[in-house]
């Protein structure tokens, strides 16, 4: 008797009867899956509340609403946040907002943080404006793009920014590092974020992300994971000329550093507890 079954169907029904297979033992696959259903969880979800931030374009506070649906990707993923500082950022006041840069699973983070931080907006590269609905979403709550190699238009927002951060009482999250690196360290600073922070003569707040112990992008590993994100108390920059920038950069680099090194072996120990 003939298969009442097509070629392609009993192709997808035995890739179907694989995928457990292939989650359990290859970490390569896992890897890719796990980034591949964080991207379409995002861009889903983006997709559907474009309505809803179409009502208040580029206000920064529909970043809120957007974290509330995203934020669950962290479920699908695997990856647990422990937040710690919170109180830093009970107040109404600006700040140039500083942390390291991993991954781009640290946008998770952020998701977990954006009803605390509440008026923050972030500096982001400028193809990602160009990311469908997830890039469209973005520009419509506030996010500042710019094109790094186009220096003098990239200050001159920067510059704008700044001035709104100031004007509606805002932050403003930037990546001093310049690039993701996940190598257990901090990276040198670029000194833009310190620029802005002593022309306008307002706070550096740091925020430090605990090492990525579960992703590694050589061997293509993403396991399950946890990871602290700690807000330390703002550094003010009233009184401090362009001349202060090197040690003021210094400084909040040295402090993420030690937080940085704590927090990842704290996490070892409840890693260690745990098992």
């Amino acid at each position: 008797m003939a298969s009442s079954y097509s070629y392609p169907e009993l192709f997808l029904a035995g890739f179907i009867f694989t995928l457990p297979f292939l989650y359990e033992k290859s970490n390569v696959f896992r890897y890719y899956l796990k980034f591949f259903l964080y991207y379409v969880y995002v861009f889903i979800t983006c997709t559907i509340l474009l309505p809803v931030v179409l009502l208040y374009p580029r206000d920064v506070t529909n970043l809120i609403v957007a974290s509330r649906f995203c934020r669950y990707a962290s479920y699908i993923v695997g990856i647990e946040w422990e937040l710690r500082g919170l109180e830093n950022w009970d107040n109404e006041e600006c700040f140039i907002v500083i942390s390291n840069h991993q991954s781009s699973l640290d946008i998770l983070g952020m998701f977990e943080m954006w009803p605390r931080m509440k008026r923050c907006t972030v500096v982001a590269k400028r193809p990602l404006m160009y990311a469908g609905a997830f890039g469209f979403g973005a520009w419509l709550s506030g996010l500042v793009f710019i094109d790094r190699l186009k220096t003098d238009t990239a200050r001159q927002l920067m510059k704008k920014a700044t001035e709104r951060v100031v004007r509606e009482k805002t932050k403003l999250w930037i990546f001093p590092e310049g690039a993701r690196f996940n190598k257990g360290c901090i990276q040198p600073f670029k000194k833009g974020a310190f620029y802005l922070a002593i022309d306008a003569q307002i706070p550096i707040m740091p925020v430090v992300f605990s090492q990525y112990y579960f992703l590694d992008s050589q061997s293509k590993t993403f396991e399950p994971g946890k990871v602290i994100i700690t807000t330390l108390p703002p550094i003010p920059t009233k009184g401090m000329t362009r001349n202060d920038l090197e040690a003021l950069s210094d400084m909040a680099r040295q402090q993420m550093i030690e937080v940085f090194n704590d927090s990842s072996k704290d996490l070892a120990r409840q890693i260690k507890v745990a098992v």
